[in-house]
């Protein structure tokens, strides 16, 4: 079995500091031959192999979603639609639970941007909408097993230069008929999540964390 090189682990190291959530975009699109290799790193991330079981269908299906694509002024109302029923919700049940209005201050906070933006950032606000779908198994462990690819595809993309930004709407969608008929895929037997990709439009601060000894115990 190869080691890791010191130039390896280097350049590891380097990919991961630089990981962060890009917000803003430039209008250049990235070749297909970047986005194909982003996906070709989500194919390569773990995945419940004992939750999927046999199957004679591929688990793991990618959905590539131009912002000038009519896919994409589909998906745009579908997703906007879905935030402003989450922040109704949200507002009902905040209502009559003072300890969850506390809680979610932050996460109303962002429903409300979004409402006045009029549609969900990452979803036509990026170049490039990348849709990833597991198939639903048992335990239900897709979710995590969806992570697993976007962060592969995350650190690939950084490598590439591009900017990344989680769109963790898409996992709400899944049930959505009107959304899965744009994808082809069936409603609810799959699970969801989703990324925006494409040329940062400004360069972010470098990211911010404790040294590993600050935040470890070594249990005996």
């Amino acid at each position: 079995m190869a080691t890791g090189t010191s130039q390896d682990n280097a350049v590891l190291d380097r990919i991961i500091g630089e990981r962060r959530s890009q917000r803003k975009f430039a209008a250049a699109v990235p070749a297909a031959e970047q986005i194909e290799s982003i996906i070709h790193a989500g194919l390569h991330a773990p995945y419940a192999a004992a939750a999927i079981g046999d199957s004679t269908d591929y688990f793991r299906r990618f959905f590539v979603v131009r912002r000038d694509s009519k896919a994409m002024q589909a998906l745009i109302p579908l997703a906007f639609a879905e935030s402003v029923a989450m922040a109704k919700a949200l507002e009902q049940e905040t209502a009559r639970n003072a300890a969850l209005r506390e809680l979610s201050a932050g996460f109303a906070g962002r429903l409300a941007m979004i409402r006045e933006m009029g549609m969900v950032p990452g979803i036509g606000t990026a170049p490039i909408f990348i849709i990833v779908a597991e198939k639903k198994g048992f335990p239900l462990v897709e979710q995590q097993s969806l992570f697993a690819a976007i962060e592969n595809m995350w650190l690939k993309a950084t490598a590439l230069g591009l900017g990344f930004q989680v769109v963790s709407i898409t996992a709400q969608m899944a049930d959505s008929e009107p959304f899965c008929r744009v994808l082809g895929i069936e409603p609810g037997k799959w699970a969801l999540m989703g990324c925006a990709v494409g040329y940062p439009a400004g360069h972010l601060s470098p990211s911010i964390r404790p040294a590993a000894g600050e935040v470890t115990t070594w249990l005996a």
